[in-house]
């Protein structure tokens, strides 16, 4: 009976996937939702778009940090005590984002939103796995992948509606009555295991075992070099004493984990694995992926609403046609499987970097479908990278080290987003500052292109201003025009820099080995 039912006997494993599902849907949406309403975000608490951003990278980073010892904590203290802790700070934190009273308090509560949400997603997993028998362990996460897919679609145009007729912070007090029925349900109908109970034991009597100066070391390390990535525009990079201690604290943290972790008998993370090409090269590949998906989920919503008046649930529908083609994509990519990883990833980047240069015909009269098919592309070309790079990146992986390479690669994609929604922010202020003078340069009086358009715009004023000068009325209306130019320009200098990125990934791709395929795949969490 054990056996037809999993580890979790006497309850419904459906029942329990479906929770698990809920909740991590919870958690894989508030990713998304939230890039939509960056706008409200700023206007409500008085802060610039750029700033606005850290709640999005914030959150990111929160859930790396925290993917590092998230294996160690289930296995110490319980999978369902975890995950329910998980659950009750997620819920809590989300409440607390929705009454943040100014950025500071904002972006704390995004960092215990990401801490929890960081534990759920590798536990719900294994929860899954010990649900069902290893028969009918695929037609459960099948049901979880959905979720894990659906999610990313729903959360802009939701987020999108919520801004528009409620306000931003419902983006996140959403998540509270789902938390708390969802955490009710799981203490109800999830039994404790016997088995994990003796595990947990045995462990215990072994001593805590954790790698706590490695666990800091990398903490300080990606915090530090996020508040760089984050502040480096708005204090001037290397020219701010701040930005250059951060940079300092991150380059000695990192300099002194490496060799604490290469000398530990248990590290927190396996150094060597990094070293290796094959799995190297894909942690770098979901980086550059990462980065691409985020970005772009936060960089277009934000384009479309300062500079084409769209409204934040017209922003999210103009990313969810590419969301639902990413389902779909998802779906016939896994039934690619005896084509090589290395060239589905490399067509895979191959269309998603098509998708940023589609993005450079962007003029100012682009209308939805335009954008709206730029997005098409990309949820055509990321599932071509996301679902080889997992079966290149376990190629090799002994048995006991899934669960470590699973939290890298989670890891990385997820400060990838991080990286790539700074690098976005980062070159979209620098260009348009470089842009605007380029264009004020143009603007004089020799200059006789200039003459005829004040012209124009005077004969269309028709009447004077209340100063009783036309030309000061139009020269304001050509600072304008120069401005909204010049942040046009900045955006496809954005989408260069993202098509680099896709670009990047190609010879990387190309340069993994293949893949065994009559092996027995690696099952990590």
């Amino acid at each position: 009976m054990a056996e037809s039912q999993g580890e979790y006997v006497g309850a419904n494993p459906w029942l329990i996937a479906i929770l698990v599902s809920v909740a991590t849907f919870m958690e894989v949406l508030d990713t998304t939702i939230a890039n939509v309403a960056l706008r409200y975000i700023a206007g409500g608490l008085a802060v610039s778009g750029d700033e606005a951003s850290w709640v999005v990278t914030t959150y990111l980073v929160a859930n790396s940090i925290v993917l590092c010892a998230s294996g160690w904590i289930a296995q110490m203290f319980g999978r369902k005590n975890f995950f329910l802790v998980c659950i009750a700070l997620f819920t809590v934190s989300s409440l607390l984002c929705g009454f943040a009273w100014n950025l500071q308090s904002l972006l704390l509560f995004r960092i215990m939103q990401g801490l929890a949400g960081g534990g759920m997603t590798p536990v719900a997993q294994s929860i899954l796995a010990a649900a069902f028998p290893p028969a009918k362990r695929g037609q459960g996460f099948a049901l979880y992948g959905i979720a894990v897919v659906v999610a990313p679609v729903v959360g802009p145009t939701l987020g999108g509606w919520l801004s528009d007729n409620l306000s931003w912070h419902w983006c996140f007090l959403i998540n509270v009555p789902v938390g708390v029925i969802t955490l009710a349900l799981i203490y109800l109908i999830i039994p404790s295991s016997e088995k994990q109970r003796q595990e947990r034991a045995k462990l215990w009597a072994k001593g805590l075992n954790f790698d706590f100066v490695g666990f800091a070391l990398v903490a300080t390390f990606l915090g530090a070099l996020e508040v760089v990535l984050d502040r480096g525009q708005v204090d001037d990079w290397f020219g701010s004493a701040f930005i250059v201690t951060f940079a300092i604290i991150s380059a000695a943290a990192l300099i002194l984990f490496v060799p604490w972790e290469l000398s530990r008998e248990r590290p927190l993370i396996d150094i060597k694995m990094l070293t290796g090409r094959q799995f190297g090269t894909c942690f770098v590949i979901m980086l550059a992926t990462g980065a691409l998906l985020i970005a772009t989920t936060q960089i277009l919503p934000q384009l479309l609403q300062e500079r084409f008046g769209y409204t934040a649930t017209l922003a999210g529908l103009v990313i969810s046609p590419g969301g639902l083609v990413t389902m779909v994509m998802m779906v016939i990519v896994g039934r690619l499987g005896p084509i090589q990883p290395r060239w589905l990833i490399a067509l895979g980047a191959c269309i998603a970097g098509g998708a940023m240069i589609d993005l450079m015909r962007m003029s100012p009269d682009a209308d939805y479908w335009f954008f709206a098919w730029s997005r098409i592309y990309l949820g055509i070309g990321l599932p071509l990278i996301f679902i080889p790079i997992t079966t290149a990146s376990y190629d090799g992986i002994a048995p006991d080290k899934t669960d470590q390479a699973s939290a890298l690669i989670n890891l990385a994609r997820n400060f990838g987003g991080s990286i790539g929604v700074s690098i976005s922010q980062t070159v979209l202020a620098q260009r348009e500052q470089f842009h605007q003078s380029r264009l004020s340069e143009h603007i004089g009086a020799w200059n006789p292109v200039l003459h005829d358009t004040l012209a124009q715009i005077q004969g269309y004023l028709g009447t004077q201003n209340a100063t009783g000068s036309k030309s000061g009325s139009a020269m304001a209306i050509v600072s304008q025009m120069v401005q909204n130019q010049a942040a046009l320009l900045a955006y496809l200098d954005v989408f260069v820099a993202l098509g680099m990125i896709a670009a990047l990934m190609i010879p990387l791709a190309l340069s993994l080995r293949s893949v065994d395929r009559s092996a027995k795949p690696a099952m990590g969490h």
